[in-house]
């Protein structure tokens, strides 16, 4: 993948689909402009924000774009129904209500073969292009299966890697991989011997906040592996963005204390916290990648200047002094 973006910042586009608040059209519309004025040309997307929601707002906002021009990520695992339900009634896991502001229509898990194909085919149709670069499968982790996650990893294993490796041979696509919340499946699949992946988005695994086992564990491997990784919630949800969200709930004490404890630094230093929480992602050789997600114009901005903040090396040392990081985790003063 990294060979193809035209820059190390993405937009991850789950706000469009009305994630926490019911986002007005023009807004949604006008904060993907923002990312595009700004020169952001990679753009992730799933059929799950708001139940094709994000699809539609993203297609619409790009099809007056030349799609030479940018890099687009979708995934696969969940099929958008035609049937309705109560978007507070469903079963997201760990992400309950995330997006009870999206649309009514059902949404169905299957890893299959011919879902994958078909979910491919309505994500073309909502996002109003001919092609998708690069596709995850979704979620097929503990935190939304819990103890049956591996019964679904087996089903894409069968179903959409096989799938999906034929239509990366077949040139319909330039890559995949898994676009996941936690560090176990990306480690299963790294383990396989048949399917290779190019790519897969870690979110929320590799922040200031939470990174030691992906350090450890997951890196290393996507760097033998020759996978590139997608760093998805830089901010950890929020918390490292000003905001009180952790892993989609509301922050606990000890996790507000440390970011405290970073802030502080980081306002002797006066630089934001979203820079550093942003470089630090960046740091590892094996991101290719990060997508803060934005629902409003301003945010896009926020993100270009904690990119392009120069950081003092000071900074950094005083964190790993006062262990806010891992020994061992790459710092930006090392690349």
């Amino acid at each position: 993948m990294r060979n193809i973006l035209q820059g190390k910042l993405g937009f991850g586009t789950a706000p469009l689909g009305n994630m926490y608040r019911n986002i007005p059209e023009e807004e949604a519309i006008a904060t993907v402009d923002a990312a595009w004025e700004s020169g952001i040309r990679y753009f992730d997307i799933a059929p799950l924000y708001g139940s094709g929601l994000a699809e539609i707002r993203l297609g619409e906002a790009l099809s007056k774009r030349n799609r030479d021009e940018y890099v687009l990520s979708t995934k696969v695992g969940r099929i958008i129904s035609d049937e309705l339900e109560d978007p507070s009634a469903r079963d997201l896991g760990e992400k309950g209500g995330l997006f009870e502001f999206g649309r009514k229509n059902k949404i169905i898990n299957d890893y299959s073969a011919d879902a994958t194909l078909r979910s491919i085919e309505d994500s073309l149709k909502r996002l109003q292009t001919d092609r998708i670069d690069f596709v995850y499968i979704h979620d097929v982790a503990q935190d939304f299966y819990g103890d049956m996650w591996i019964s679904h990893f087996e089903t894409a294993r069968t179903g959409a890697f096989r799938a999906l490796s034929r239509l990366r041979e077949e040139g319909v696509i330039k890559g995949w991989g898994l676009g996941v919340n936690r560090v176990e499946p990306i480690e299963l699949m790294l383990e396989l011997e048949d399917e290779k992946p190019d790519v897969s988005l870690l979110a929320g695994r590799y922040t200031l906040l939470d990174h030691e086992r992906a350090l450890q564990r997951v890196m290393p491997s996507a760097v033998k592996n020759n996978m590139d990784i997608v760093v998805g919630g830089p901010y950890s949800s929020g918390v490292l963005a000003g905001g009180t969200h952790f892993e989609y709930q509301k922050a606990s004490p000890e996790i507000m204390a440390k970011v405290e404890k970073i802030k502080s630094i980081a306002d002797r230093y006066q630089i934001s916290i979203k820079a550093a929480a942003l470089q630090f992602s960046l740091a590892n050789p094996a991101v290719a990648a990060v997508i803060p997600g934005a629902s409003r114009p301003e945010r896009i901005a926020e993100d270009k200047a904690a990119l392009n903040t120069i950081i003092p090396a000071a900074f950094w040392e005083e964190v790993r002094e006062q262990k806010l990081v891992a020994p061992d985790a790459p710092l930006p003063i090392n690349v």
